[in-house]
């Protein structure tokens, strides 16, 4: 097995209302790459949100008596608490410098998904914008899967990615926030190990994996490649989302 990933240069900076199919199938041309059958385009979040308007600008937005306690508690922007609370199910922990919320789409990260880097809005300063995570990223992924499968003519695979902190462990990876065409958990239970064992309890969260392979090549900071080919996935492709991912509440040991 061979996993190849290339990171598509030539992106542009993405603004509320860009359609990126054509701005994706335009690296390829520029890459010389010719999309196959099984391929996976992996994105980083922050593009997908920007081309769907997903930026809030903080200078509008009112604390609720609730944001201004936890402002108060976390040493944040009372305005961006304001923005968090309104993207989270539930804030788990706090301390300061730190909000850690269920987000509305139902996975544990800090502070929402709400992001302050690389980020500008049409007016005032940069830091006074914000940008939110997708309304819906499984939906975002199938619809730019449709529009590239129908340009192709291959049977494609989308993942939508954002770097989001683990419990126990230091440092962010990237991880699946919207699924499209590929598995998002692999439940190997059954299958025989080298020594003829049946593995138990064994299930890989395929997605986060490429997710992680992924972000290596995108990058944090300043790299500018928020697309990126995957070629070689070892498993199958088919339906999913990212619901196969979340573990439910009643096999939580960790809240």
């Amino acid at each position: 097995m061979a996993l190849t990933l290339t990171p598509l240069t030539g992106i542009p900076l993405i603004s509320p209302g860009d359609d990126l199919a054509p701005l994706i199938l335009q690296a390829f041309d520029r890459a010389q790459l010719a999309l196959l059958d099984g391929d996976i385009i992996i994105l980083a979040q922050k593009i997908v949100s920007k081309a769907e308007g997903c930026l809030v600008d903080l200078t509008k937005v009112t604390p609720s008596p609730r944001a201004l306690d936890l402002a108060e508690q976390t040493a944040k922007d009372p305005r961006l608490v304001e923005v968090i609370l309104g993207e989270s199910r539930q804030v788990l922990r706090t301390r300061p410098g730190v909000i850690v919320v269920e987000h509305r789409l139902g996975f544990i990260c800090a502070s929402a998904g709400v992001d302050h880097s690389n980020v500008h809005g049409d007016k005032g300063r940069p830091e006074d914008w914000v940008l939110l995570l997708p309304e819906n990223p499984d939906a975002s992924a199938a619809a730019l899967r449709q529009r590239l499968e129908a340009a192709s003519g291959r049977h494609l695979g989308v993942l939508i990615i954002d770097s989001h902190g683990r419990a126990w462990r230091m440092g962010t990876v990237g991880v699946a926030i919207g699924i499209s065409g590929l598995p998002g958990l692999v439940d190997m239970r059954g299958w025989a190990d080298l020594f003829d064992f049946r593995l138990q309890i064994t299930q890989v969260g395929v997605a986060d994996e490429l997710a992680a392979a992924a972000s290596l090549v995108m990058g944090q900071a300043a790299e500018g490649t928020p697309v990126v080919h995957a070629r070689g996935f070892p498993y199958p492709l088919r339906e999913a989302s990212l619901g196969e991912l979340i573990r439910q509440r009643d096999q939580d040991l960790f809240r």
